[in-house]
């Protein structure tokens, strides 16, 4: 996106919010799964950061060693925070015509997850 393109785009504010929920829908419509332990835990997570899904294999299920699968579903879990950051980044650098989507600074545009 040039930069006459974004002037154009500040001048049009229905353009503009029409843009941004446009971009909101598709963000929502992300689902990504992270996992660990090998694949024994995984967590699947909507754009939104809703929890849609918690599989846990059951031989990863040890009584005596509830921290190991505590460790297992935060590992999950981060691995789907950064899936969905990444597909948000893809869809918004998408959006933007491949302007940077750090332009404004941070690395998130969608605040911090």
């Amino acid at each position: 996106m040039e930069l006459n393109d974004l002037l154009s785009a500040l001048k049009n504010p229905q353009a503009l919010q029409a843009k941004a929920n446009e971009l909101r829908q598709r963000t929502a419509a992300i689902v990504a799964t992270g996992q660990a332990g090998g694949g024994m835990v995984k967590i699947t997570l909507t754009g939104e950061m809703e929890m849609i899904e918690c599989a846990i294999a059951p031989e990863v299920i040890d009584p005596a060693d509830p921290a190991m699968l505590a460790d297992l579903v935060r590992a999950a879990h981060h691995d789907a925070v950064a899936r969905v950051q990444e597909a948000m980044q893809r869809q918004l650098a998408d959006s933007v015509g491949g302007m940077p989507s750090n332009l404004f600074g941070g690395g998130n545009p969608f605040g911090g997850f």
